[in-house]
């Protein structure tokens, strides 16, 4: 049916499908920044015993809402809005190409999707990292909302001081690699290999429940992997302890410093409210992509 489609009705068809894709996310930012806000605040902090230090999660929500107010909640929430378009585009194209040039190699289904995921993760890591730079630093802003600079300006501010590259708008970028790579490659590894492997249902409510729920385990379980370079990169693109001193460079080196300094734990700070986000976040994502994917299929 879609090979008989026109080259209008095509392009109609792609601009729809993309359209619906990039407003589930721009969605989902909007109601899970919070969140993210949150997650990155606790993967700076490095003393527990610093008074401003949050306790819990009940207890950051409480401090942000009374100190900062609720645009508090709302920081650095520009940038990951702007980088959503191209984010979205890349996942999902760059997915379905991987996938395609696996193809000529012999490699298992089970392989092909999470080579093919790693691969879509580690080409959007490229696209959002300046993002990710201006986002964390202004996340880590603890003035009110009022007294924060302007996306722009903080943007304009880390170009002048420290350039474009990896000390600038670029620093953090093999912390980044790592955090979209690795969860990319078991969020659609996991969710196809285990998709392929439960029998479809008929019933349509009970098969929506079961593409949900795999995705919902996706995308937890890929946070809980992933969570070390998220830290690391926060630690990176965030506030240095000493200002002046650059003391989180590199990923791998941030990650051995925080756990001889801190435990092991330290390198799951932040895992709540990312479980939070992107478990729900990441199967409604999957499911706004295999359902609009499949109608339109059917009706154009």
């Amino acid at each position: 049916m879609v090979l008989s489609l026109s080259g209008a009705q095509r392009l109609s068809w792609k601009q729809t499908y993309a359209t619906t894709i990039i407003e589930s996310g721009l969605v989902e930012i909007c109601l899970m920044h919070p969140l993210d806000v949150v997650k990155t605040r606790f993967q700076i902090q490095r003393c527990a015993t610093d008074p401003n230090s949050y306790k819990s999660l009940g207890d950051s929500f409480r401090m942000i809402f009374q100190v900062e107010g609720l645009f508090g909640f709302y920081k650095g929430i520009l940038p990951p809005i702007l980088a959503e378009t191209p984010k979205r585009a890349v996942k999902f194209f760059t997915f379905e190409q991987y996938k395609k040039l696996l193809g000529y190699v012999s490699l298992s289904p089970a392989l092909t999707f999470t080579i093919a995921g790693l691969g879509s993760g580690l080409t959007e890591a490229i696209i959002v990292n300046p993002f990710e730079v201006v986002k964390v630093g202004l996340q880590a802003n603890r003035n009110t909302f009022a007294e924060q600079p302007s996306t722009i300006g903080y943007a304009r501010q880390i170009i002048k001081k420290e350039g474009w590259g990896l000390q600038g708008l670029n620093k953090g970028l093999t912390a980044t690699l790592g955090r979209h790579g690795v969860f990319n490659m078991v969020y659609f590894g996991f969710y196809y290999n285990v998709k392929n492997m439960i029998p479809v249902n008929k019933d349509p409510t009970l098969e929506f429940l079961r593409k949900f729920g795999i995705g919902l385990l996706s995308g937890t379980i890929a946070s809980v992997i992933n969570i070390p370079f998220d830290v690391a990169k926060s630690r990176i693109q965030g506030p240095q302890p000493v200002p002046g001193e650059i003391k989180y460079r590199t990923c791998f080196k941030t990650m051995a410093t925080v756990y001889q300094e801190e435990g092991i734990l330290a390198l799951y700070k932040g895992l709540l409210p990312k479980i939070m986000r992107l478990g729900p976040g990441g199967a409604v994502m999957l499911l706004v992509y295999e359902y609009t994917y499949s109608w339109l299929q059917e009706n154009w």
